[in-house]
């Protein structure tokens, strides 16, 4: 078993050994590895790196590397080598081609000679000189190794000849890394996350890694984003601002309003009688409208009898019923409430008539028993109740009820 630890056995502990479990400033990329980089932070506080920061000397071809610490990754069996350069480091850049310029890699490097054969145990700041080309390209870092800067160097470049124009030829490579859990501060190129719920800075958010995607993340855990802050979001349950000013809610796979604004849906009602013919309209008018918020539902019913509604065979006491947007909840005290209000106007008369209507489950749920709101009748409205009806006279039943889902 090749269970490696630190400071445990009295002797033999080996270098392999100490690198291996070193658990201070390493950004995991998986359960055993860790990401090279440097470690953030500067004097003032101002800038979110300054460890291993190269500015070129004006008018020369030399650069000084300015102090810093990192860690440089080896691979799962190797382990990774934790550098320091406690002083800045003067570095000579070798005058340019005298045809075509070249690209010049700046790296922390490790020899290790008990893996690379090099002869070599040290840690070293080096200039990877590049080969000169029309179009050049880097040279590939060594196996072990941090790359920090690009420099391209020009074609006939030296001190002589007023040496490297700095800001032009200067390409930043340095990544941050951090300890076990800390955020991580996005400078150069951070890669993917670790795992989900690891954390980095980007800037000027707060971004979480949810196993595919950097995410914005809310300010506090429970924190409702705001409006154009958060696209994705980073778990089931998470709450913003949209701009259109509602709350929405992230369901797992899409943003949903959290309380949906009201609107009414129409839907045409089902006429019927408990005996005798069934109803139809003919060229009347039958419709409904409804809005439901949970299990709360407002409903709207309009018939209007035309001069071909059926009215003649329907049976005297047919007893009419209107179907519902939504059946209701089957609890019985809730059915034996009369909650609908009816309303009926006799045209010809002029006449308005007020009723109530029951409801009940059968069918999906319906209206029924619609009668006076006062004892002025004990019969159920039909054809021939509140009044006659005949063509131009109006039924509205309309009111709110709650719905078994």
């Amino acid at each position: 078993m090749n269970l490696r630890s630190s400071w445990v056995a009295e002797t033999g502990q080996t270098r392999e050994d100490t690198r291996l479990t070193q658990l201070g400033a390493t950004t995991p990329v998986n359960p055993i590895e860790v990401r090279s980089g440097i470690l953030p932070g500067s004097y003032d506080g101002l800038y979110r790196m300054s460890g291993f920061w190269m500015e070129g000397t004006s008018g020369a071809m030399k650069a000084t590397v300015h102090e810093g610490r990192a860690v440089i990754a080896a691979g799962a069996t190797q382990g990774a080598y934790p550098v320091t350069l406690p002083e800045p480091a003067s570095l000579t850049f070798a005058d340019g081609d005298a045809a075509n310029p070249r690209i010049d890699l700046v790296v922390v490097r490790i020899y290790d000679s008990l893996y690379d054969n090099s002869g070599q145990t040290k840690p070293a700041l080096e200039i990877v000189q590049g080969t000169p080309a029309a179009t050049p390209v880097a040279p590939a870092a060594p196996a072990i190794a941090l790359p920090i800067y690009q420099v391209k160097v020009p074609a006939g470049a030296s001190a002589g000849k007023g040496g490297l124009d700095w800001a032009a030829v200067l390409t930043d490579l340095r990544t941050p890394t951090v300890a076990v859990g800390g955020i991580l501060p996005v400078y150069g190129e951070t890669g993917d996350g670790a795992y989900p719920g690891q954390y980095r800075d980007s800037g000027g958010a707060l971004q979480r890694w949810d196993g595919s995607a950097w995410v914005p993340y809310p300010s506090a855990l429970g924190g409702i984003a705001p409006a154009g802050a958060v696209t994705t979001a980073s778990y089931t349950g998470q709450y913003r601002d949209s701009s259109g000013g509602l709350l929405q809610r992230w369901n797992g796979s899409a943003w949903v309003s959290y309380q949906p604004v009201p609107s009414w849906t129409d839907y045409t009602p089902v006429w019927g009688a408990e005996s005798g013919t069934a109803p139809t309209i003919g060229n009347g008018t039958l419709a409904g409208s409804y809005v439901k918020t949970g299990t709360v539902v407002h409903v709207r019913i309009y018939l209007k009898i035309g001069s071909t509604t059926n009215l003649s065979a329907q049976a005297t006491d047919g007893n009419w019923t209107f179907s519902l947007p939504a059946a209701p909840v089957s609890t019985a005290w809730k059915l034996d409430g009369r909650v609908l209000t009816a309303e009926a106007f006799d045209s010809s008369a002029l006449l308005f008539y007020q009723g109530t209507g029951l409801l009940a489950t059968t069918s999906g749920g319906i209206v029924r028993s619609l009668r006076d709101t006062l004892g002025f009748s004990t019969g159920l409205w039909d054809k021939s109740l509140p009044f006659v009806w005949a063509s131009g006279d109006v039924l509205s039943i309309h009111g709110t009820y709650e719905s078994a889902s």
